[in-house]
């Protein structure tokens, strides 16, 4: 993922508003603890400003750092303003949580610090991009990922991706599809993810990285999941591998929301991708078979 030139002002705005209204809702949250057993004190009216705690009125360190540099920073995030609007309304239901994250930018702090207290992975093609990252964000966690497909196999990747080796569910590290992406880290393939965005890799020319492997494995992890809905975001889909193989490999039946068209710049899909409970019947082009 990199930055790109548009909206500057709004975005902005939208993340300084959203990491305040978190560092509220963070402290609302301290403020209403539970309270004790103990009977209050009949001079309680008078002093119960000064009962909370330290921990009450202090926000975590990551948060505060977070708010420092979205507010000093002139370098916005990917998404427009509707678009993380979108995805942190999710997160805010369902914080903290497992997010997986295809793609490393300069929007990743601000996914992470959404989901406080959650854990955010963020995978990513440019191995001197992590490390720039890294210096500036060390708190963060991210891998490198290699994708061996390009833009310009997508036709013959969605032909491959009918067969019966890649529309079985199962484990993606032991699956016999082109499209299964097995040299992602076992952090990855071992945690139920209650999130996955793909924003990554590149995609945007017919001999860059495509973003098919991305899709087809973000789908094939929500799928094989043994408990809960996995909901999958997918970004750029104004473009026609993007759109074409989330509606392919994560079902258009399961499309919760679209956000962007009928705009010429980003556009995102939103999907509500069920696990083994509840996928038991067709969609698109998925002929569901659990494999143990």
């Amino acid at each position: 993922m990199r930055p790109k030139p548009h909206y500057p002002l709004n975005v902005k705005l939208l993340l300084i508003g959203v990491t305040l209204a978190f560092i509220l809702l963070f402290l609302t949250r301290s403020n209403f603890s539970p309270a004790s057993n103990q009977t209050p004190s009949p001079y309680s009216k008078d002093t119960e400003n000064l009962s909370c705690s330290p921990s009450c009125s202090k926000i975590p360190s990551s948060l505060a750092h977070a708010l420092i540099h979205y507010s000093t920073s002139s370098i916005t995030p990917q998404q427009t303003l509707k678009e993380i609007s979108v995805i942190a309304k999710v997160l805010q239901n369902k914080s903290p949580c497992n997010f997986l994250v295809f793609g490393l930018g300069h929007d990743s702090l601000m996914w992470s610090m959404l989901n406080h207290g959650g854990r955010t992975i963020f995978v990513e093609e440019d191995e001197a991009w992590i490390e720039q990252i890294k210096r500036r964000f060390p708190m963060l966690e991210s891998y490198h990922v290699v994708y061996d497909s390009k833009v310009n196999q997508a036709d013959n990747l969605m032909e491959a991706g009918k067969g019966p080796e890649c529309t079985s569910v199962g484990d993606v590290r032991h699956s016999m599809c082109q499209l299964a992406l097995k040299g992602l880290p076992k952090e990855v393939y071992e945690t139920k993810w209650d999130l996955i965005m793909v924003d990554a890799p590149t995609g945007y020319y017919d001999e860059a990285p495509g973003r098919m492997t991305a899709i087809y494995t973000a789908g094939m992890m929500a799928r094989n999941r043994d408990d809960g809905d996995t909901d999958v975001f997918v970004h750029d889909v104004n473009r026609v591998v993007e759109d074409k193989f989330s509606k392919e490999f994560l079902c258009e039946g399961y499309l919760k929301r679209q956000e962007g068209r009928p705009a010429n710049l980003d556009a995102l899909n939103q999907f509500e991708a069920p696990g083994q409970e509840r996928a038991h019947y067709p969609l698109g082009g998925w002929r569901v078979i659990f494999l143990s």
